[in-house]
Parts: structure tokens; C-alpha cells; sequence
């Protein structure tokens, strides 16, 4: 109940709660479109981003360093779009390309930053804790934030619900109704760049893309309905945030961001197993010419 009361778990429990939440449910709509690896690819190319806002500004303020984020990931996703449609490469390799150029540059950053004496007056600490996230860092402004770009992110994904849900199962329908994909192309690129871009705190670049993706995984082991894998996504990924903030506050020396991602993977096995889609179900119950209704 110490725990529980206290006013540090209150605050970084909301935070990864809320990020967790709609990260899972925004996430939900990249996974139904085959595009879960595009998350993983912009988190890892946003850390020269907040490595090149802190060279240019010599401040970690958050807002900075999240805008950094965002320039550098909508840099990254761009190009992985213009060599989609420019090139002959399949897109797993476009993105292995675009995710190791773009972290690679961010470490080299980070390494020219340590021994240049131009940045020995700044602080350089707490960079490199954008790589798997320092929730202990996590302060009331960065909670009001998240609040704004959760709230905002939900918001639209309800607003623009259908229109992505037709979006997501048919383009070419979409089309001919009047759906323009760029504007939902850009409305889910959006959500998913404000979320990471907040979330780098918590969890950092490296662990970010699974807070997206993996919630989805484990709500569609129960559930194919799009409703329905998008709620599930929002409470899979709230209810592992607030466990494994917990167990983060009451064992030392365990990080917050990788504690959450292991209880979210705990629950996506679980939901492999003995989901109503899961293996075990399928193996005891099968249905001749197809799969298990809802």
C-alpha cells in the first residue's frame, strides 16, 4: 500500500498508463495493415534526432527533445516511402536499412558528443537513457503532455474510425468511395510519431515499437473484429503498464520500460496459448473450413 500511495509510483503509473493505452490501441490500426515494422524502424530513427536537438540547443527540455524526435522519424518515414516506390526493394529490407543508418548515426552523435569540447559546460546526462527509457525521470509536465497526446490521439481514432477500418481492409474500396489514403496515411503517421515521440522517455527508442505492436498481438489471440482488437489493445497495454510499473518500484534495480515490455510479451503468450484464437483452442476445438468465429 506504500507503494501504491506513494507519489512517484502515482505519477510514472499514469504516465505509462496513458502511453500504454493508446499506444495499443493506435498501434492496433499499423499491425492490421501489415506495417508493425514501421514503428520499430522510426523509434530507432528518432534518437539522432534527440541526439542533434540537444547539440543545437544544449537543453534536454522535453518539448526539445521531442521535437527533435518527430523531425527526425518524419524524415525516416518519408525516405522509407520514397524508396518504397522508387526502388525494387522489398520493404523488410528498406526498413533494416533505414532503422540501422539512422541509430548508427545517432550513436556516432552521441559518441562525438562525449570528448568535444564544445558541449563540456551542458549536461550530458540522461541522453543515452533515451535508448531503454528512465521513467524515475518522468516529471509532472511530461505527464500533462502524454495526457494531451493520448486524449488527442484516442480522439481521432474514434472520429476517423470508419474511414480507417475501411481503409485497413480495403484500399482499393476506400478509393472508390471517396477515402483519401494520403490524408489517413498522414492522420495514423501522426498518432503513431506524437506517441513515440512522448513514449522515448519511458521506454526509449529501442523498446518503443513494442508497446505499439505488441498489445495488438495478444487482443487478436482473442478477438479479429476491429472494435474490438482496438479496445482489447487499450486495456492489455494500460493494465501491463500499471503491473510492471509496480514491480519496477518495489524490486530495485529493475528499469520501468523493460519491466512493462516483459509483462506485455508475459500476456501475449498467455493470449498464444489460451486465447479464443490461441493454439490451444485451435488444437482442442477445431472448425472445419475455417477459424473459430468471435
Amino acid at each position: 500500500m506504500d507503494i501504491l500511495t506513494s507519489y512517484s509510483f502515482i505519477l510514472i503509473a499514469l504516465s505509462t498508463f496513458l502511453l500504454a493505452s493508446a499506444s495499443g490501441a493506435v498501434g492496433a490500426v499499423s499491425v492490421f495493415k501489415g506495417q508493425s515494422l514501421i514503428g520499430d524502424a522510426i523509434g530507432h530513427a528518432t534518437y539522432p534526432g534527440i541526439v542533434l536537438a540537444f547539440m543545437l540547443t544544449l537543453s534536454k527540455d522535453t518539448m526539445t527533445m521531442m521535437i527533435g524526435a518527430v523531425i527526425s522519424g518524419g524524415l525516416a518515414y518519408g525516405l522509407i516511402q520514397i524508396i518504397d516506390q522508387h526502388s525494387k526493394l522489398k520493404l523488410d529490407a528498406i526498413l533494416a536499412i533505414i532503422l540501422s543508418s539512422f541509430f548508427g548515426f545517432g550513436m556516432v552523435l552521441k559518441s562525438n558528443i562525449s570528448g568535444n569540447p564544445r558541449f563540456k559546460g551542458a549536461s550530458q546526462a540522461g541522453l543515452k537513457n533515451y535508448l531503454f527509457g528512465q521513467a524515475s525521470y518522468i516529471m509532472e509536465n511530461d505527464l500533462k503532455i502524454i495526457l494531451i497526446v493520448a486524449i488527442v490521439s484516442i480522439f481521432i481514432l474514434i472520429l476517423f474510425k470508419k474511414e480507417i477500418k475501411l481503409f485497413v481492409f480495403d484500399e482499393v474500396y476506400a478509393k472508390t468511395v471517396g477515402v483519401k489514403p494520403v490524408i489517413l496515411y498522414s492522420i495514423i503517421l501522426v498518432m503513431t510519431m506524437s506517441l513515440i515521440a512522448v513514449g522515448l522517455k519511458l521506454v526509449g527508442t529501442i523498446l518503443i515499437a513494442s508497446i505499439l505492436i505488441v498489445p495488438s498481438i495478444a487482443a487478436m489471440q482473442w478477438t479479429h473484429r476491429f472494435e474490438r482488437v482496438l479496445i482489447l489493445s487499450g486495456i492489455f497495454g494500460g493494465v501491463s503498464a500499471v503491473i510492471g510499473t509496480y514491480i519496477s518500484t518495489k524490486y530495485n534495480g529493475m528499469s520501468t520500460g523493460p519491466t512493462i515490455i516483459l509483462i506485455l510479451s508475459i500476456v501475449a503468450l498467455l493470449s498464444m496459448l489460451f486465447g479464443k484464437k490461441g493454439i490451444v483452442q485451435k488444437t482442442l476445438m477445431p472448425k472445419k473450413g475455417g477459424e473459430i468465429n468471435d
